[in-house]
């Protein structure tokens, strides 16, 4: 849980750097103006901070999975450990490239897609060595398709934080400069790429929140407390999204709304994430259905 906490603080520590434009204010790397620790002034302060975070979370992965490794029993758990530090040495390597290429799209879109994939692992460690999922068995059948509904809204909105890197790292976060609107208009004129990817993830953002709303009703359904509970939380987090990305746009691009713009979208994607995994471990699937993931398969 540490570890997942850490993760979602660094997470909302590299929207810092992007939106204060501090994403070269420290040139080399893995050494910083070829010292360990740089005067922390102007954007150093956020690169390298960024930095000191990014190795804290990964010395806390080296420790859980060296933790797990030597006490948990099940396989499948120990392998998603070490997993998770796998994942984290490639996220660094990929945060030292985005620096010495300076800052591609591809490599920096993928360095913000792996941060979001790191942190649904931590969830899964976290979940999977809780007392919930080793005292309880599935409850009853998934007659309200919770887990079907939870797998799609973290799938959506996966891809929602895709097309937002995307429009981050493109710098069309203000292609279209109105909202609630797009240029006066529901539907913009298509001039360029940059309002293509802002106004789909403006589309995007509606499909989540109605995948977010399904996978309420669905919960509600399904009569279990938990459920209910995280559900809920999912959809606190959508609106307080979909409020963020107006600020965002309204604001033109002020640091803190943009940056937790970013951050609550990786909590978004958690809460989803959290949601499909509970639903798989309380409730039995519908016979016939397809089995939980590997993961969950071989943890249980």
């Amino acid at each position: 849980m540490l570890t997942a906490g850490a993760t979602l603080f660094l997470i909302f520590a590299g929207g810092l750097v992007t939106s204060t434009g501090s994403g070269l204010a420290v040139p080399d790397w893995p050494l910083s103006y070829g010292m360990l620790m740089p005067p922390m002034v102007g954007g150093i302060f956020f690169e390298h901070g960024h930095r000191l975070i990014a190795a804290t979370v990964g010395f806390l992965t080296l420790v859980l999975a060296l933790w797990t490794a030597r006490t948990e029993r099940r396989a499948g758990v120990r392998r998603l450990a070490w997993s998770a530090l796998g994942v984290v040495i490639a996220q660094g390597v990929l945060g030292g490239l985005t620096v010495l290429f300076l800052l591609p799209t591809s490599v920096s879109v993928s360095h913000a897609c792996l941060a979001q994939t790191f942190f649904c692992l931590t969830i899964a460690l976290a979940y999977a060595t809780s007392r919930e999922w080793l005292a309880v068995a599935p409850l009853e059948i998934d007659g309200a398709g919770v887990s079907n509904a939870a797998t799609f809204a973290t799938g959506v909105v996966f891809v929602q934080l895709l097309l937002g890197a995307l429009m981050r790292h493109l710098h069309a976060g203000l292609a279209i400069p109105d909202f609630p609107l797009a240029f006066g208009r529901l539907v913009p004129h298509f001039e360029s790429p940059g309002v293509v990817i802002h106004f789909s993830h403006r589309v995007g953002a509606v499909v989540v929140l109605l995948a977010v709303v399904r996978l309420v009703l669905s919960a509600l359904r399904s009569g279990l407390r938990p459920l209910r509970r995280t559900a809920t939380a999912a959809l606190v987090l959508v609106l307080l999204q979909v409020g963020l990305g107006a600020s965002t746009v309204l604001s033109v691009r002020a640091v803190l709304p943009t940056t937790l713009h970013v951050a609550t979208g990786a909590a978004l994607l958690g809460a989803c994430f959290f949601a499909m995994l509970r639903a798989r471990r309380l409730l039995s699937p519908v016979p016939g259905a397809p089995e939980p993931a590997a993961m969950v398969r071989a943890a249980a």
